[in-house]
């Protein structure tokens, strides 16, 4: 089995390769996609089986489609804790694809799950259809404005929140709480009459 360690770029890859059953352990800068294709192909010509590793990209879905039609494995990191793995500062395309060979072939590769690519295309057309309503309702909303058309739940809530015509100043509110002397006062008549005042009314 050949294993490769990817550092993926929109322009180009760097790739460390090995192979388990010779040793041979090599390194390559390959451009996209001519230079690329060439090389991936070349190995499916030589009957090898292949491991790929890289970190989560959104500009790969080209290279992607390429090793799953040649049958090759693709394994997708998460690239905050390939990060956290990385032990020297300075970070050059060379030492990520070394980075990224060693963690495959030490097993420490923190690999993620990815959803297939019908998934994944069915996902991005929702994505498009739900972008394309925002666009179209904020459109109508705005020719509505334009032609003085509100809602009227907006409207009514916005009428209910003025101050009254002719008014300088908002109203204020008061609270009423029912401990004050006068409430219970009131209260304390109300649910108990005085029972002389009822045979006198009699």
């Amino acid at each position: 089995m050949i294993i490769i360690g990817c550092d993926y770029h929109p322009g180009f890859q760097q790739i460390a390769f090995v192979d388990t059953d010779s040793g041979e352990w090599n390194e390559r800068k390959l451009g996209h996609r001519e230079e690329a294709e060439q090389f991936y192909r070349q190995l499916k010509v030589r009957g090898k089986k292949v491991r790929v590793g890289m970190e989560a990209s959104g500009h790969a879905r080209w290279f992607e489609r390429l090793l799953t039609e040649l049958q090759f494995e693709l394994w997708i990191g998460d690239a905050a804790e390939i990060r956290t793995k990385r032990v020297r500062k300075q970070k050059t395309d060379c030492q990520d694809a070394e980075l990224l060979l060693r963690l495959l072939i030490e097993d420490r590769f923190p690999r993620i799950w990815v959803a297939d690519e019908e998934n994944r295309d069915l996902r991005q057309l929702l994505w498009h259809r739900h972008r394309m309503v925002q666009m179209r309702m904020n459109q109508l909303h705005v020719l509505a404005l334009n032609e003085g058309v509100r809602r009227k739940k907006a409207a009514a809530m916005r009428t209910s929140h003025c101050p009254a015509e002719g008014a300088t100043t908002w109203p204020r509110t008061r609270t009423v709480r029912g401990n004050t002397p006068a409430i219970r006062s009131a209260t304390t008549k109300t649910a108990k009459p005085d029972r002389n005042e009822w045979v006198r009314a009699a």
